[in-house]
């Protein structure tokens, strides 16, 4: 396997700083940030595409540590209808640069469109237990399909496997509604980024959902879910999720004028660090479970605990994968 994290929590780092800290923790993997909710701020795109001898140098300060950049990732809503949301071109964008840079994987969303033409908001119906939601889904997959085609299109000549994060808000957040994107636009380029902690929350078991998708799973997250004792009463549908004002502990601006909402203060659940939702032993059957589909399947961290700081939180996840990789 290839063990890494994901840069986003080392936002505040330089990137030599942030491959150090990776180095450190004995991960031989790096994901980077392309584009859409954040920005690329260890990638100089401009004179990413505009120079080789640039891209090398890039290159170069993975593997002078003996890291190696594994994928690019560029998670937004690029089916937002407002026109010039930006997610789309971001996505677009980030495929050709993985092609110029050698990176054979890019992580993304599959996003949501609105509920009918012509609104500018988008819209999540995961549950179209009543006919009117039944027409949202056949317009929201209308507007999904061509584009998605166009995607695998470009991904295809490009020579770059598209890894969708199956995640609630988007229009594939299970493995059906991902092997129904796969299916409806003949992809192949196209799969799925199997980031455990969205389907931890749903109850899904990830080490299933790996063997239902097989050769479909391209890249891996590693990520834990705690469920919490409000789930009992709540369920995990949580809505309990506020407005931050700029300024205010918490804004991240994630795009198009959009940013990220409060957590709840009595959640149903929590994204944890791995190892403290799930046992070392879960995460061995995990690994275990990417290793048949593909023995060098890059498994990078995404550190999202808010009960851990930045390096106390990499180095716990670290020191759980590490650790369960050796019972495969």
């Amino acid at each position: 396997m290839q063990l890494g994290a994901y840069n986003a929590c080392l936002a505040d780092k330089t990137l030599p700083e942030a491959l150090d800290i990776i180095k450190g923790l004995g991960l031989t993997s790096v994901e980077i940030n392309s584009g859409g909710f954040l920005p690329p701020i260890h990638l100089p795109v401009e004179e990413l595409r505009s120079s080789e001898d640039a891209r090398q140098q890039y290159l170069g300060e993975f593997s002078s540590r003996g890291l190696t950049l594994t994928a690019l990732n560029c998670n937004g809503n690029p089916l937002h209808p407002a026109a010039g949301f930006p997610h789309s071109q971001d996505l677009i964008d980030s495929i050709e640069l993985a092609a110029l840079l050698g990176v054979k994987r890019l992580v993304t969303m599959s996003g949501a469109p609105g509920g009918e033409p012509g609104t500018s908001v988008p819209v999540w119906n995961p549950l179209p237990w009543w006919s009117p939601f039944l027409d949202v889904q056949d317009h929201q997959w209308s507007v999904a399909v061509p584009y998605w085609k166009d995607i695998q299109a470009r991904a295809a000549d490009a020579d770059v496997k598209v890894a969708i994060e199956m995640h609630p808000g988007n229009i594939v957040f299970n493995p059906r509604t991902l092997h129904r994107l796969v299916a409806e636009t003949n992809a192949t380029h196209v799969g799925a980024e199997m980031d455990p902690s969205h389907l931890f929350w749903q109850g899904i078991d990830p080490v299933l959902a790996v063997a239902d998708l097989g050769e479909l799973v391209y890249n891996a997250a590693a990520k834990d879910t705690r469920i919490n004792a409000a789930a009992k009463v709540n369920g995990v549908i949580d809505d309990a999720f506020t407005r931050v004002a700029e300024g205010s502990k918490g804004y991240l601006p994630l795009g198009g004028g959009t940013t990220l909402s409060g957590w709840p203060t009595n959640s149903s659940w929590d994204f944890v660090a791995v190892g403290r939702g799930h046992d070392t032993a879960y995460w061995t059957e995990f690994l275990r479970a990417l290793h048949k589909v593909d023995p060098d399947m890059p498994v990078n961290i995404e550190h999202e605990d808010l009960q851990l700081d930045q390096l106390e939180g990499l180095r716990f996840a670290a020191n759980t994968l590490i650790e369960a990789e050796k019972g495969i």
